[in-house]
């Protein structure tokens, strides 16, 4: 009888164990990776080179992405073959619209915005990979409501569906630092500026994933915006065992964007930002950060460090 209870209670145990573990497995948090702007071989020499390391660390790791090219970036042979080269890969390929005009500024109509984006997705439809998700340029979409909403009524009435993002960070701002830094510094060692870079994205993950939590209870699917660039190209293999490392599953922008809060139309003035930025400033949360990222909020803390 004593062996039969001291076997239950071993049989509980173990159960409660596995329980806990499935249900560890089942809350891991996840996120998708994107990328914004496409690279131009006119101006950037080491473009096909960059495109190539990007291309083969999501390959590595069998991780599936999603770039938004902006048409006026990549309309060359040589740029467009570098997009390409995503669809043949199996990633994804959206619209950044051709001109990269920013939706918030007053000097862009609705009208001109329409045309931008129906001249990118003649550029890019007839890709592998192609598919009908809009990123708005600076994550700006429209400084009244009238634009906003008569802009949004225009990519449901032509099949679009959403790139926006639940996690922005500064890579564009770190990438500039990191490209004369290496200028000024050829040969040295990298690991402080990949630290401090690191840093930056995981500060970012971490703070949009607080706030999934304080707004909506959960942790999304996140999607968080990377650029095609030089910094990315250096150290998205430590991005991707960062993530791995604490615990994060990365996943399919398909995936990631069937989580519901993609589709949710906010009302906030301007509109843009990231997603979750967005349903904060709608909530009345405090202390929100406009614009979310920008230079002006890593400066000093870069130029302390030496970087």
């Amino acid at each position: 009888m004593k062996k039969r209870h001291a076997t239950q209670k071993l049989f509980i145990i173990f159960l409660t164990i596995l329980l806990l573990c499935l249900s560890s497995v089942c809350q891991a948090k996840s996120i998708a990776l994107s990328f914004d702007d496409g690279l131009d071989p006119r101006n950037q020499p080491m473009a096909c080179s960059w495109n190539s390391s990007i291309l083969e660390a999501l390959l590595k790791a069998q991780i599936k992405s999603i770039l938004f090219p902006a048409g006026k970036r990549i309309d060359t042979p040589a740029g467009f073959k570098l997009v390409k080269d995503w669809g043949k890969a199996g990633h994804l390929i959206g619209s950044h619209t051709y001109s990269h005009f920013n939706y918030c500024s007053k000097q862009v109509t609705l009208e001109q915005f329409i045309a931008d984006t129906e001249r990118n997705e003649a550029l890019l439809k007839d890709l592998p990979g192609w598919t009908k998700r809009l990123r708005f340029p600076y994550l700006k979409e429209g400084e009244t409501a009238a634009k906003r909403d008569r802009f949004r009524s225009w990519l449901t009435n032509h099949g679009y569906e959403s790139g926006a993002v639940s996690i922005d960070a500064s890579d564009w701002y770190y990438n500039k630092r990191y490209l004369e830094w290496c200028k000024n510094h050829p040969g040295e060692d990298l690991s402080t500026f990949r630290s401090a870079y690191l840093n930056h994205l995981w500060n970012r993950t971490t703070y949009y994933d607080a706030l999934s939590e304080e707004v909506l209870n959960r942790s999304v699917k996140h999607v968080i915006l990377l650029h095609t660039n030089a910094i990315n190209a250096a150290f998205l293999p430590d991005i991707i065992e960062m993530y791995k490392s604490n615990g994060w599953k990365i996943i399919s922008p398909e995936e990631a964007y069937e989580d519901p809060v993609y589709t949710m139309k906010l009302t906030t003035l301007p509109a843009g930002e990231g997603i979750l930025w967005s349903l904060a400033k709608q909530q009345g949360i405090s202390g929100l950060r406009y614009p979310a990222e920008s230079d002006k909020y890593e400066k000093t803390l870069l130029d302390k460090l030496g970087l």
